[in-house]
Formats: structure tokens, C-alpha cells, sequence
């Protein structure tokens, strides 16, 4: 690990050892991430520990995570994203495929042409608009965005930030639709009994998908090769992982990490001069998506809270978790296979459909 100090600027961070900043960095992200978990802000673990470092590296601490621990962290991620494609979500496809194919190419297209005009504003450069504003998962969205050339911790600010917005917004949907007053969420256990074969096959197939994405020259290659391998062994094995909290939990805090430290002053300064714009577009996607989940309602007879909860522009799995809350209201394997065919659409067309957009737009 480099443990010189590599910021560009004084601060009150930068005379300090690297052991003292990393401290500093540990202590921050304590308070961050534990004061949105309490709150049930959506990716606490990331969000928390990214704001954490970004504080740290615009204070003027030069460390940075290991290459190998944000490897692992990325192999990991893909791994839980494999581990989820469940047979009967990929089965039911088929049976709706008119609504899917509908939702995911006016989201993408809603998403690409609000991209397109951050982008030609120039508000954001190139790729990173279009990257920054497409629907899917957003961690998933980061690694990619970073492997095609566009800035990843830009990216992560919109990514986020919309998840925040969605997640919220959905929430409040669904209480206002359903009476969840009653509805208790249950409790993380962050540390179950372990399936030491299960675990162990776990780690292997990260470890062989990481491999695997190096081989086959995939871009972002530690997390599409974690991914494909996470699906062979699930889908293809028939065999189970055990990705516990405190495992993943980690691997967010490590992405977290990385990113938020590469934050400069000139770079966090970009960032809240395009604060109003990107709101705006966050907004004006997440109506588009709710005039899509009104015509599902009105063309296909979908309940108006399945449709919008299957229609929403991001967060997936938390989207999960509240349709799981109203799980009697609403059709959850519906709102999964709308989420994850689009998830699965931009995660292979999103390169180029960024690279057309931003060659339009003339970034």
C-alpha cells in the first residue's frame, strides 16, 4: 500500500501520519454510517463510508485503498448480483415481455436523452452524464462507468444521490398506498452462523471470477467476472452462497472508501456547482417513470403501486426491500423482473449507448 500522502494541497489532515489518517477515516465513517443506518438512509454502508473519505481526502489525507481490496470488494459485489438472478424471475420474462420491453427502453431512452443534456450543457463532461444518470443498480452502474472511461466518482454523486431520492420517494408511496404501520422490518443479523462449505464456496468463485474477468479481458473485470461466476454457480450449480452482512458490508465500505477518496477540492466544487441541475434531472426521470407506471396501470391493468414500484429509476434492492413490506399489495416478482431486465439491458448496452450520446452531445 502507498502510504505517502498524494493530495496536492495543505490541510489539517496532511502532517498526519498515514496510520493517524487512517484512524481519522475509521472514526468518520463510524459516525456517518452509523447515524444512516439509525436513520434507514438507503445504502448506508456506502453512502456512509464514501462521505466519510471524501471529507478525509478534502481535508488533506493522502491515503488510498489498496488495489487488491477494492479487486475483492468489486468481485464481491458482482457475486451478490449473480447470486440473485433467481429462475423463476428469468422464467417469468416470458410472460410479460411486452410490459418489459416497454418499461426498460423508455426508461433507458428517458435516462439517455436527460443525460444527453447534462452532458451538452455542459454541466457534467461526456460519459459521465450519460453514465451518472442511467437507471440500474448503482454500485453495478459506478464499477462499469469507471472500466468506459467515465469520471466514476462523479458518477457515484448522481448515482446516489438519485438513489436517496427514489428510495424516498417510494417509501412514502407506498405508506400513503398501503397501511405498513403494523409491518415490522426485520432486524439485520449481522453476523449469522456461517455455512462454512457454502462460505467456502463462496470465496472460491470470487476468487475465480475475478480470474475469470481477467482472462476474458471484460471491462470492470473483478465485477462481471464475479457476476458471470456468481450466476454459473447459482443458477448453473444449483448451488447456494453465503454472502453475510458483516461481508458485505465491508465490501460497500470499501468501494465507499476508494471512491470518496479520490474527491478533490476541484472536483467537489464541480460537484455542488452541478447540484441544481442534477436534481432536476433526477426529478423530471422520476416523473417520466411515474407517467410509465400510470400507462401499465391504464393499457395492462398493472396495480398502480406494483407499476411504480417495478417502474422506479434505481435502487434496486431497496426497492425490494419496501415491495417486500407491502408484499400483499403488491406482485413482487412482477417489480423484480421489470428492475432486473433493466438492470441487465444497460448493464450490456450501456457502453454504447453512453459513447453515442455523448458523441452527439460533443463531449
Amino acid at each position: 500500500m502507498d502510504t505517502t500522502p498524494q493530495t496536492s494541497f495543505e490541510g489539517p489532515l496532511t502532517r498526519l501520519t498515514p496510520v493517524a489518517q487512517w484512524l481519522v477515516l475509521v472514526a468518520l465513517t463510524a459516525v456517518f454510517a452509523g447515524v444512516m443506518i439509525l436513520g434507514a438512509v438507503p445504502a448506508a454502508l456506502l453512502i456512509g463510508p464514501m462521505l466519510a473519505a471524501v471529507a478525509t481526502g478534502a481535508s488533506g489525507a493522502g491515503i488510498r485503498v489498496p488495489g487488491l481490496g477494492f479487486s475483492g470488494a468489486q468481485a464481491l459485489v458482482g457475486l451478490l448480483i449473480g447470486a440473485s438472478l433467481e429462475p423463476a424471475i428469468i422464467a417469468s420474462f416470458a410472460d410479460i415481455w411486452p410490459i418489459l420491453l416497454l418499461s426498460v427502453l423508455v426508461t433507458v431512452a428517458a435516462s439517455s436523452f436527460l443525460g444527453y443534456f447534462v452532458s451538452r450543457w455542459r454541466i457534467l463532461p461526456g460519459t459521465t452524464a450519460v453514465w451518472g444518470s442511467a437507471p440500474g443498480a448503482a454500485t453495478a452502474m459506478v464499477l462499469m462507468a469507471g472500466a468506459f472511461g467515465a469520471d466514476a466518482r462523479l458518477v457515484a454523486f448522481m448515482q446516489y444521490l438519485r438513489v436517496i431520492f427514489v428510495t424516498l420517494a417510494a417509501a412514502l408511496i407506498a405508506r400513503l398506498w398501503v397501511d405498513t404501520s403494523g409491518v415490522e422490518v426485520p432486524a439485520t443479523v449481522w453476523f449469522p452462523p456461517l455455512d462454512h462449505a457454502a462460505f467456502t464456496v463462496t470465496l472460491v468463485t470470487a476468487l475465480g471470477g475475478g480470474f475469470l474477468g481477467r482472462l476474458m479481458r471484460l471491462p470492470a473485470p473483478f465485477f462481471l467476472g464475479g457476476m458471470l461466476a456468481g450466476a454459473l454457480v447459482h443458477l448453473g450449480g444449483g448451488l447456494a452462497l453465503e454472502l453475510p452482512p458483516w461481508l458485505m458490508g465491508v465490501a460497500y465500505m470499501v468501494v465507499g472508501w476508494t471512491i470518496g477518496l479520490k474527491f478533490d477540492r476541484a472536483l467537489l466544487r464541480t460537484a455542488f456547482k452541478a447540484l441544481p441541475q442534477v436534481i432536476v434531472s433526477i426529478l423530471a426521470l422520476m416523473a417520466l417513470c411515474g407517467l410509465l407506471a400510470w400507462f401499465l396501470h391504464v393499457e395492462w391493468d398493472v396495480d398502480p403501486l406494483t407499476a411504480y414500484l417495478a417502474t422506479s429509476p434505481g435502487g434496486m434492492d431497496s426497492v425490494a426491500i419496501i415491495a417486500a413490506a407491502a408484499s400483499q399489495d403488491v406482485n413482487l416478482s412482477f417489480i423484480m423482473a421489470v428492475q432486473m431486465a433493466r438492470f441487465l439491458f444497460v448493464l450490456l448496452a450501456g457502453p454504447p449507448i453512453s459513447r453515442m450520446v455523448a458523441r452527439w452531445a460533443g463531449g
